[in-house]
């Protein structure tokens, strides 16, 4: 997901993508969340292992052209049985499933011999803790009793720090936080993503749980912004180390599965302890 806005950026900024594909295609996306959300806790933990598999794959893929061959189905294989394994058993679940698909890499890796094997290994262990490891959180959120309304302050949240940060952006966004890296983002749009992210943050605690203080939200929600926008960041900079503008073609006016989860993935963790440790599920 994109975030903390940009600066002023000319109508033109987004020439090249396909507008209407890519509003079909966020509706459609955020329609799935939804019905699988409100449907069943299997569902959703269905869709987040979907998404761990097409992401690895797209990561495995970005990343091969520079040289480096993590392995492709171990990675795969690996991600969704560490969201599986998370959902039936947790916490200790999830960096069991990170350390067998480590193992798993490393045995699939040493028949090729060993040139690359270091750099091979190293971009596997890269992309299984990027890409499953950081979704378990989410699965994590998802288990809990009142996994609907945590799911929804976790993306609800990541939306408000977009949101705000685009806005305040285009408004009065002056000054690049990291020209080098994403040069549309600016310490304006951050600023409208932290206010964004802390009234959203302030009501879902106050309002959504029954041990939640609205000062406790405006702490998560400055928490999210943060970490969503070093997701968002982070992404840019890999992509801009491998040469790649999007992860993938996959998804007509947005790119790849990636370029959508980037904040989101790097804001699961945040908003799991933190809604855990302010809203304790009963």
């Amino acid at each position: 997901m994109e975030s903390t806005a940009t600066v002023t950026p000319p109508a033109s900024s987004r020439a090249g993508r396909n507008l209407p594909a890519a509003i079909g295609v966020g509706v459609g996306l955020a329609a799935l969340v939804l019905v699988t959300l409100f449907t069943s806790t299997v569902a959703f933990a269905a869709v987040i292992a979907a998404a761990v598999g097409v992401g690895t794959w797209e990561l495995v893929r970005a990343i091969r052209p520079v040289e480096a061959r993590p392995p492709m189905i171990p990675l795969i294989v690996g991600g969704v049985a560490t969201t599986a394994m998370t959902y039936t058993g947790g916490t200790e679940a999830l960096l069991l499933g990170l350390l067998l698909t480590v193992v798993a890499v490393v045995i699939w890796r040493i028949p090729d011999g060993p040139i690359g094997f270091q750099r091979d290994v190293t971009a596997a262990v890269l992309v299984a803790a990027y890409v499953p490891f950081l979704a378990g959180f989410a699965v994590l959120l998802d288990v809990e009793s009142d996994g609907v309304i945590r799911i929804l302050a976790f993306i609800a949240t990541v939306v408000c720090s977009d949101v705000g940060g685009y806005v305040a952006g285009v408004l009065a966004g002056r000054h690049p936080m990291a020209p080098t890296v994403s040069p549309k983002k600016s310490w304006e749009g951050m600023a409208g993503s932290l206010i964004a992210c802390a009234i959203g943050g302030a009501a879902f605690l106050e309002l959504g749980f029954d041990d939640g203080a609205w000062w406790e939200g405006v702490i998560y929600g400055l928490a999210i912004a943060v970490a969503a926008t070093l997701g968002d960041l982070t992404e840019s900079m890999i992509k801009r180390d491998l040469g790649v503008k999007d992860m993938s073609s996959l998804l007509p006016g947005h790119g790849g599965l990636m370029d959508r989860l980037d904040s989101l993935l790097f804001a699961a963790p945040v908003a799991y302890l933190l809604l855990t440790a302010f809203a304790p599920a009963g």
